[in-house]
C-alpha cells in the first residue's frame, strides 16, 4: 500500500472540501466548469444538452429508470483522457458519474442529473494474448463483444450471462456466470486491472503490483478508481451444452426442489450453472417456471440438470453450441420498462423457499393493477465451490464467503411502465423481502450477504461483507484516494462509508 500518493495541490484539496456541502447551484457550477474545460480540450468528444446525439447517449441504458439529464457527457478515447477528466472534475469540484455498459440499473448508479457523465463507450479494445491465456478488455465493451472476439480461437471467459451486460459493472461487483462452481466469480478471473486514481495518475493492480488494490477491486465496486482495462483469464472452452426448459405452474414444488438439490449436490469438477426463474404474465395470468442451463463440454442433455429434466415440461430445448451462439440469443430488455431488483440470501431449503414463492405469488395480486407489470421470482444458486476458488487462488476477494455452505439468492425482479408507480413498487418489494428475511433469520437459514448486481438501491451490500474486509477496503480506499474523489464527487453505486 502506498504511504503517500502525489496530490494535485491546494486547488484539489479546496475543491473536495467544498464538495462535502454541495447545493444544486454549486453542483451546476462545478459541472459547467468541467464541461467548459472538456469542450475546450476535447471538442466533439463532449456531448452537450443541445447536441443531436445527447438524448441517445443520456438514455443509453437498458432500464428506463436510469435515464437522467447530465450537464454534459464526455466520451474519452483512451486512459489518458480518462485521467485528464478526473483531474478536471477535481479542479472544478464537479460531480460525475461513470458508465461502462450500464450494468447497474437504479437511478444514479451510473448516470447523473446536472453533473458530468463519463461514458466509456469508446474504450473498446480487446486483445487476446499470443498464448491464449488471457484477454485484455476495455471497459466500453459488452460481454457479447468479448465472447465474439474469443470464439474464433475456441476460447471463453467468465463474464455476463446476458450479451449486452457491460464488462466493468459486472467485474467490479463480483459477477455471476454459468460456470462459477468450477471457475469462481467473474472477479476471481481478473488477473490485472489498469486503474485511474482520484489524483489522475494511472496504476496497474495485480498480484505483485499494488496487490492490496488488486484485492479491493474484486467486489469493492467503484470506490477506488476507474478501471480502464481488465486482463481476464481465457478458458479453452470451445463448446457448451445448453438446455432451455419451461414448465406449468403445477410443477413449482418439483421445480423448487430441483433447485435446492442442485445447490446442495454440487460436483465442482463439472462446470455448470443456470438462470432459474418464475414469471407472472399479467395479460394471461399464467405462472411460468423456467430454466436456462449451461454446462461445459458436449454432453447433451447436460447431466447437471437431470433433476429438472425429470419434471414434465412444456418445452425442452437441448443444444451443443459455441459460447457466442448461446449468448447471442440472450438479451436484456432495452428501454422497454422500469425495472427493480432486490434480493435476500437463504440456505437451500425447499419448504422455506416454497413459502416465500407462495407469499410472492399472493403479493403480486396486490399490485396487479400496475400498468405494464412484469414480476419475476428468481433463484440464483451460489455454490460453495465458487467460494473455494477464491479461498485457494492466493488472492481471495472482498466477499469472504465460507466454502462449506451453498446459498440461494431469492430475488424479486419486477418491471412496470410508469414513474408514478416507482415508490409503490419499491415499498412492495422491500416489505415482502424484509418480512421473509426475518422469518429465515429466526430459522437460522439466512445470510446477510447481498450481491450488488441484484441489490435494490435501498439495500446495503457492504453490510453483508465480513467486517474486517470492509475495514480493510476502507483503509485501501483512503490510501489510494485520500481526498475521497470516488466518495464525494462520484456518488454512483454502493459506497463503503466512513471508518
Amino acid at each position: 500500500m502506498p504511504s503517500k500518493l502525489s496530490l494535485a495541490g491546494s486547488l484539489l484539496t479546496a475543491a473536495l472540501a467544498s464538495a462535502q456541502n454541495l447545493t444544486i447551484a454549486n453542483l451546476t457550477a462545478g459541472a459547467n466548469c468541467a464541461c467548459t474545460q472538456l469542450v475546450s480540450t476535447y471538442g466533439d468528444l463532449v456531448i452537450l444538452p443541445d447536441s443531436t446525439n445527447y438524448t441517445a447517449e443520456a438514455t443509453d441504458y437498458w432500464d428506463i429508470r436510469a435515464d437522467l439529464l447530465p450537464g454534459c457527457i464526455f466520451m474519452p478515447s483512451d486512459a489518458s483522457q480518462v485521467a485528464d477528466a478526473v483531474s478536471t472534475f477535481v479542479s472544478c469540484g464537479s460531480q460525475f458519474a461513470i458508465r461502462g455498459g450500464g450494468h447497474m440499473n437504479f437511478p444514479g448508479s451510473n448516470n447523473i442529473n446536472e453533473g458530468v457523465l463519463l461514458a466509456l463507450n469508446n474504450l473498446t479494445d480487446i486483445t487476446i494474448a499470443n498464448d491464449n491465456s488471457t484477454v485484455e478488455v476495455g471497459p466500453g465493451n459488452r460481454w457479447v463483444d468479448v465472447y465474439t472476439a474469443l470464439s474464433p480461437r475456441g476460447l471463453y471467459c467468465i463474464g455476463g450471462r446476458l450479451k449486452t451486460i457491460g464488462v466493468p459493472g459486472l467485474e467490479l461487483i463480483g459477477g455471476f456466470h454459468y460456470l462459477i462452481n468450477k471457475y469462481g466469480m467473474a472477479m476471481d478471473n481478473v488477473v490485472s486491472y489498469d486503474v485511474v486514481l482520484g489524483n489522475g495518475t494511472q496504476v496497474v493492480a495485480n498480484s505483485t503490483c499494488n496487490p492490496d488494490l488488486f484485492w479491493a477491486l474484486k467486489g469493492g465496486a467503484n470506490n477506488f478508481g476507474i478501471v480502464t482495462k481488465f486482463t481476464i483469464t481465457a478458458l479453452p472452452i470451445p463448446y457448451i451444452s445448453t438446455t432451455i426448459q419451461t414448465f406449468n405452474e403445477s410443477a413449482i414444488p418439483a421445480f423448487i426442489e430441483a433447485t435446492v438439490q442442485m445447490a446442495e449436490n454440487d460436483p465442482g469438477d463439472i462446470a455448470a450453472g443456470s438462470v432459474i426463474s418464475v414469471t407472472y404474465n399479467q395479460t394471461t395470468g399464467k405462472i411460468v417456471p423456467s430454466l436456462l442451463g449451461v454446462q461445459e463440454g458436449t454432453e447433451s442433455p447436460p447431466s447437471r440438470f437431470a433433476n429438472f429434466s425429470a419434471i414434465p415440461s412444456t418445452l425442452t430445448l437441448n443444444n451443443v453450441l459455441t459460447p457466442i451462439e448461446w449468448h447471442s440469443q440472450l438479451d436484456s430488455p432495452n428501454q422497454m420498462m422500469r425495472v427493480q431488483f432486490a434480493h435476500k440470501t437463504i440456505k437451500p431449503d425447499t419448504a422455506q423457499l416454497t413459502k416465500i414463492y407462495e407469499a410472492w405469488k399472493t403479493a403480486v395480486d396486490e399490485i396487479s393493477d400496475v400498468e405494464g407489470l412484469l414480476p419475476t421470482f428468481v433463484m440464483n444458486v451460489l455454490p460453495a465451490s465458487a467460494a473455494s476458488v477464491a479461498k485457494n487462488n492466493g488472492v481471495g476477494n472482498t466477499w469472504g464467503l465460507d466454502d462449506d455452505q451453498s446459498w440461494i439468492l431469492w430475488q424479486f425482479s419486477t418491471g412496470w411502465a410508469n414513474a408514478v408507480d416507482d415508490l409503490r413498487m419499491t415499498n412492495w418489494a422491500s416489505k415482502l423481502l424484509d418480512y421473509w428475511h426475518l422469518q429465515n433469520q429466526a430459522l437460522n437459514l439466512s445470510s446477510e450477504f447481498i450481491y450488488m448486481g441484484d441489490a435494490g438501491e435501498y439495500q446495503d451490500p457492504f453490510a453483508g461483507f465480513p467486517l474486517e474486509n470492509v475495514q480493510r477496503m476502507r483503509e485501501i480506499r483512503d490510501a489510494y484516494d485520500p481526498l475521497g474523489v470516488f466518495t464525494r464527487l462520484n456518488w454512483g453505486g454502493f459506497k463503503l462509508g466512513s471508518n
